[in-house]
């Protein structure tokens, strides 16, 4: 093999899994340090700068940054990233003076964002510190889009939506509530914008087509439902309900159901739970609650009596499930029917753009969703950017936030006459740990506690009112063990073959046998005759330079290595230091 390149950024970043995972690349090990100093306020600054939401998403992220965690691979429980980030929000001082701010002279550009959600939110963070006039409009009464309606208040309450969003509503964004746009092209002609932004979501939920579903009005839309219930008018449902679909949008319709008067709660799934698109934790939460899950019953038909709904019959399913996890076949196995008073229907969103016309030179594909560029976010008619929901469909805050970053970036180029792909690669940071001959700046002892359980209200008040947020917070006390958690995977081990004497030292005291001195060769050959099989391909492996002494290389399997440093501890030459990688991102800002 080639020596490792680690001059590319993307080498360290990569062994920083969680931070690779994230789409808006939050420096996750930084600010759970900065919380174990008792730093919220500047744990939660660090977050704002890449995912502008803390406390919004250290509620309700979708958490990639968890599966990928190293500390799975070593006690099976991710360290819990999110709710950290909402402890910094929870715990931190004032911290509007650090926020960014607009100029004092405007630079005569003006730009606008349709939808006043995550995507267009975080593209007027970025902006107006530039000196743009960011006009928002928005059809509702009230900002944060899906944020507001789709998401629970007992998830997500009102108030943290609020502050978050006003932080960047009281830079100066020209806020226009009420506001539908009815037609892009009046929009375009009309108001002599220099770019127009599209967040408007995926607003449109699925439908299901069986007999029976025009007979009655107690088949809900999942998404329509929950923006009913977040602006109060819908007030209760039926004892018995039945949602079909089992995704993160499900379960906040079932436990929604469970605080306006469902009783029985079912949520209704054709496959097995090995195939559920809801996150863990959230069928957890919905099944603490006493929903039940019913799988492998696929809908059939909606039953009328005399003009009322009065159940739903399924199809009795089982599936061929090959080695990899994949179905290979299915058969109908019986017939079922579930009495219920209402139907939620949460199988799905689609993107609506009926206000956009169809002569603009905005190219729609086969399934009726714009044609967008997947680095720049601009459609196919020059001016006009779309992110979030809305240009790739249903996918999640944190996405959203990071479209909105570089969309914002392509904006700027935009309306600053540059390349749209003049675009800042990202950058790199090393520095070393080192504060003594075995003394480290950062907490290199593995700490084998358990996962913390975040506490949650009690079951019976919770339904007393349904904006009683369920998840408590973590105490400070509460987080001290958590934070401890983490394994610093920002702290790098950094190599210097030129001072490897090829003692064995290093791969004598690695506890996780991460380290080999041996001749090289090609990849597949190499991973399989380490100290320990270098299993996962995904995960690079660091080979060295030829090594002085005999010219053999220095392999380490990034996957399993602990971030420790005994090697360095243990290296009698200084080959080894660990190094804390910081990586930095561009934003708008960068490209002035």
């Amino acid at each position: 093999m080639e020596p490792t390149d680690t001059s590319n950024p993307d080498y360290y970043h990569k062994v920083v899994d969680c931070q690779w995972a994230c789409p808006a690349h939050t420096n996750v090990p930084e600010y759970i340090r900065m919380i174990a100093m008792g730093r919220f306020a500047d744990a939660y600054m660090l977050n704002r700068e890449s995912n502008v939401f803390p406390a919004i998403l250290g509620r309700v992220c979708d958490r990639p940054c968890e599966p990928a965690c190293r500390r799975r691979r070593v006690d099976e429980k991710a360290v819990a990233i999110c709710r950290l980030k909402r402890v910094a929000a929870d715990h931190r001082d004032d911290i509007t003076e650090r926020l960014p701010k607009a100029p004092q002279h405007r630079n005569g550009k003006r730009v606008a964002c349709v939808g006043a959600g995550c995507a267009s939110l975080t593209v007027a963070n970025d902006l107006i510190p530039l000196g743009y006039e960011v006009v928002i409009y928005e059809a509702l009464d009230k900002t944060g889009g899906l944020m507001r309606t789709n998401i629970p208040a007992f998830r997500l309450p009102a108030e943290v939506l609020d502050e978050e969003i006003n932080y960047i509503v009281d830079m100066g964004v020209d806020l226009r509530l009420n506001s539908p746009v009815d037609s892009l092209r009046e929009l375009l002609d009309e108001e002599h914008y220099d770019a127009v932004f599209i967040g408007s979501g995926a607003p449109k939920g699925k439908e299901l087509n069986l007999p029976g579903r025009d007979a009655t009005e107690r088949i809900h839309i999942g998404i329509e439902w929950l923006e009913s219930v977040a602006f109060e008018h819908i007030d209760s449902i039926g004892e018995n309900v039945l949602i079909i679909g089992v995704g993160n949008t499900a379960m906040d319709c079932c436990r929604s159901s469970l605080r306006l008067g469902g009783s029985n709660v079912k949520v209704m799934a054709r496959k097995p739970r090995e195939f559920f698109k809801a996150s863990d934790w959230e069928l957890e939460d919905a099944e603490e609650e006493q929903v039940e899950i019913v799988i492998n019953h696929s809908p059939k038909a909606f039953v009328i009596e005399h003009g009322k709904l009065t159940g739903m019959l399924f199809e009795q399913m089982e599936y061929d499930i090959d080695e990899r996890g994949k179905i290979t076949g299915s058969r109908v196995t019986g017939e079922k029917f579930f009495p219920c008073d209402d139907v939620i229907l949460a199988i799905g969103q689609e993107n609506a753009f009926p206000w956009i016309e169809r002569d603009l030179g905005i190219e729609f594909d086969q399934w009726d969703v714009p044609v967008v560029d997947a680095t720049t976010f601009q459609s196919t008619r020059e001016g006009v950017f779309f992110g979030g929901d809305s240009a790739f469909g249903p996918k999640n805050i944190i996405w959203a936030v990071e479209h909105g970053h570089q969309a914002a970036i392509s904006i700027h180029n935009y309306c600053q006459q540059r390349e749209l792909t003049e675009r800042l690669p990202d950058r790199m940071n090393l520095s070393s740990t080192k504060m003594g001959i075995h003394e480290w700046s950062y907490s290199n002892d593995y700490n084998p506690a358990s996962r913390r359980q975040m506490p949650h209200v009690e079951l019976k008040k919770r339904f007393e009112k349904i904006n009683i947020e369920v998840e408590l917070g973590f105490t400070v006390d509460q987080v001290i063990t958590e934070v401890e958690r983490c394994m610093n995977c920002d702290v790098q081990t950094v190599f210097f073959d030129k001072l490897c004497i090829e003692c064995d030292a290093c791969m004598d005291i690695c506890p996780v046998d991460c380290l080999t001195i041996t001749n090289n060769g090609p990849e597949h050959e190499l991973r399989q005759r380490l100290r320990a099989p270098a299993e996962n391909p995904e995960q690079d492996l660091f080979v060295s330079r030829d090594l002085p002494q005999t010219g053999r290389v220095m392999v380490k399997d990034e996957d399993v290595c602990v971030h420790c440093g005994l090697c360095a501890e243990r290296c009698p030459t200084g080959a080894w230091d660990m190094q804390q990688f910081k990586l930095q991102v561009a934003y708008a800002e960068d490209h002035q």
